[in-house]
């Protein structure tokens, strides 16, 4: 009888081994898009009425709104009237720009000038404590802001009229649960974006953020074992920011070491790209707190966006989380879709003899459902006919693109932001480099015309 030889059973024995690996890997996948799936049925299809949006002034905590400001974005009188129009008893809302120049500034008096009943007021000036110009621009705000609960939402994000009542229900639940629980240090919203038609990168972004994107970030969010949050649309309480330093280092290490001579608060983290991360990562880490999920979505419109813009997005984005958490960057071609699929149809095909062609097909149908069901959920209806192939074929290009886009972001450790260049360095510290960063890659925001909005004269609103 013969044997099988030394080398070739030990071979087969390994691709057996990576066969099974790749095949628990495949579900583990699954179980995670599933995850993210179910989440978006059981939170958002259903957006309750708070009680807080009808409640005495003085019987609520007290709200600053937080809306920093640079240049007319897509849709951005319908984006800041969107907090004007909240239903919440006690709120002020913080309008900052860097510059009197700015041609958001019409656009932010006609606002304050027609809803006088809000209290609102513009802050002309930044104060640089960092790279990060949106940080810059928020200091000023940060430290004037009437309530200790703040909530730092984006030009770009406009929301609906309960939201803040919704996410400050969650931000005060945990102080009052029983039994006692980690209390939750902020709230945040997934964000939900909005295209304009004939833009392929627009195109592209939104299908990616909308399904996937958010499948992952409503999974991870529901396991809830690291902090993972986008920073569009955030409350949090500035007494926590106060006690964090961004070092990442829980609070009891930081109080006899060199870390205590580091700024806390805001201006802690204007060294960062991704302020909004780190500032969430600091809270979970530092003070030992937890987040959470409104059942609400930041709609982001985000205008117009060639492919190359998108390309040079992601790969900017890429490049910053690489520094930040580089295992996860490293794994992250094997949770996308092509990727995985192709290595579980070889692995069937290896262990049971699943022709690959058939596995594929029903795998990218399967996929394909459950990201569309994502964005039902969140959307609160179906993917509209008219626009659903369009959608499907910009999803394919996000699929395809997903791994070249990888490579190239690991090739290099520069972004372009603003059309400034920029460093990435440890931790998601950035610093800036020489040029203009005017080339490829910048994020082209859609403008309004501008000639609706005519400066109303300065008033007591502006500082």
């Amino acid at each position: 009888m013969e044997t099988q030889s030394g080398p070739d059973h030990t071979s087969s024995l390994f691709a057996i081994i990576f066969a099974v690996i790749g095949l628990v890997w495949y579900v583990v996948l699954w179980s995670i898009g599933l995850l993210g799936c179910r989440t978006g049925r059981k939170r958002y299809r259903i957006r309750p009425r708070s009680p807080l949006a009808t409640a005495p002034p003085d019987s609520v905590p007290g709200v600053s709104i937080l809306r920093p400001l640079k240049g007319l974005d897509a849709n951005l009188y319908e984006n800041l009237e969107s907090t004007f129009t909240q239903e919440y008893p006690n709120f002020e809302i913080m309008l900052s720009v860097a510059d009197e120049q700015d041609q958001a500034l019409p656009v932010a008096r006609d606002l304050i000038s027609k809803y006088p009943r809000v209290t609102a007021r513009i802050i002309i000036g930044e104060e640089v404590v960092g790279v990060n110009p949106k940080v810059n621009n928020l200091i000023r705000s940060y430290r004037e802001a009437t309530h200790d609960i703040l909530w730092v939402i984006d030009s770009g994000i406009s929301v609906a009229p309960g939201t803040l009542a919704r996410s400050v229900d969650l931000l005060e639940s945990s102080t009052h649960a029983r039994p006692p629980k980690k209390r939750v240090a902020l709230v945040h919203h997934v964000p939900f974006v909005s295209a304009p038609e004939g833009f392929l990168g627009s195109r592209i972004e939104e299908a990616f953020l909308n399904t996937n994107h958010a499948k992952m970030y409503l999974a991870i969010n529901t396991v809830s074992i690291e902090s993972c949050v986008v920073g569009k649309s955030n409350l949090y309480r500035r007494s926590d920011l106060e006690r964090v330093n961004g070092s990442l280092k829980p609070r009891a290490h930081t109080e006899s070491d060199d870390d205590q001579d580091c700024p806390r608060g805001l201006a802690a983290f204007g060294k960062f790209l991704a302020e909004d991360n780190m500032i969430a990562s600091a809270l979970w880490h530092e003070l030992d707190l937890r987040h959470d999920l409104s059942c609400d979505v930041a709609h982001n419109a985000i205008g117009i966006m060639s492919l190359s813009d998108y390309v040079w997005r992601r790969v900017r984005w890429i490049r910053v989380r690489k520094h930040m958490i580089l295992a996860a960057t490293i794994m992250e071609p094997f949770t996308e879709n092509i990727v995985a699929s192709s290595i579980a149809a070889a692995s069937l095909r290896y262990l049971f003899g699943v022709p690959i062609w058939l596995f594929l097909v029903a795998h990218h149908a399967a996929w394909l459902w459950v990201d569309l069901d994502v964005y039902e959920s969140l959307a609160g209806h179906p993917l509209p006919a008219d626009r659903r192939w369009s959608f499907i074929t910009a999803w394919c290009l996000r699929e395809l693109l997903a791994l070249p886009i990888w490579f190239l972001a690991m090739l290099s450790n520069e972004v372009i932001w603003r059309g400034k260049k920029y460093e990435v360095l440890r931790a998601g510290e950035v610093k800036g480099t020489s040029g203009d960063g005017n080339h490829r890659g910048l994020f082209t925001r859609w403008r309004q015309q501008d000639s609706h909005y005519q400066p109303l004269p300065n008033n007591h609103s502006d500082t």
